[in-house]
């Protein structure tokens, strides 16, 4: 009888131990450089498109989110794949319809605003260099173009490494998919990433 509690015990603990580590590995940790990461380059996804309803939608959500990352004050803001540390890739959610792709409006011709707390380093005229590679065969076509797409109604809010050639063609560190989530004055995207770097943080603190 002893033999058979014994044995059940060693089961439940066996479980439990196997629950405990399983739990832990759902806490995904962003990695080291991430969190050494000092600048930021905010962008607009190169595949996001323009609802002709809402043609300004992605060029507001990128200024939101810089406004809150400056606000935030842990990154400098950049205009530089090159010098920035991360790079944050932002697509407004809208409802399937015509779009525009690569849409004027996404154009950014002057980049320091004084008197909106602004904290970007550098100038830059119109757009950025391509931060993923150009389609084979001239598919690269980065002028306006009309179309119809089927666009998730939720908003995206992507971290790449930088520092590299087409950052944006790599897998993202870390993604933050919801509706409404690049939307002022809250911007949950970027609140949901402070969160989990606090995290990840206080998780390498406790580590042995």
């Amino acid at each position: 009888m002893s033999h058979r509690i014994s044995i059940v015990f060693l089961s439940v603990l066996l479980l439990s131990v196997l629950h405990i580590q399983a739990k832990e590995k759902k806490k995904q940790l962003l990695p080291e450089d991430v969190l050494r990461a000092q600048t930021v380059m905010v962008v607009i996804h190169p595949d996001a498109g323009e609802a002709l309803t809402a043609p300004l939608a992605n060029r507001n959500a990128q200024d939101e989110v810089e406004r809150a990352i400056t606000k935030w004050g842990r990154f400098d803001l950049v205009m530089d794949a090159y010098t920035a540390d991360l790079i944050i890739a932002v697509r407004k959610g809208n409802k399937s319809g015509p779009i525009i792709a690569h849409s004027p409006a996404d154009d950014r011709p002057v980049i320091f605003q004084p008197g909106i707390g602004d904290a970007r380093i550098g100038q830059q005229q119109g757009r950025p260099p391509d931060l993923s590679q150009p389609l084979p065969g001239g598919m690269g076509n980065r002028g306006p173009q009309l179309g119809t797409q089927i666009i998730s109604s939720d908003d995206t809010f992507e971290v790449y490494r930088g520092r590299m050639e087409y950052p944006l063609d790599t897998s993202p560190v870390w993604r933050y998919i919801a509706k409404d989530s690049l939307n002022a004055p809250q911007v949950p995207a970027v609140e949901q990433f402070r969160k989990a770097i606090e995290e990840s943080e206080k998780q390498r603190q406790h580590k042995p």
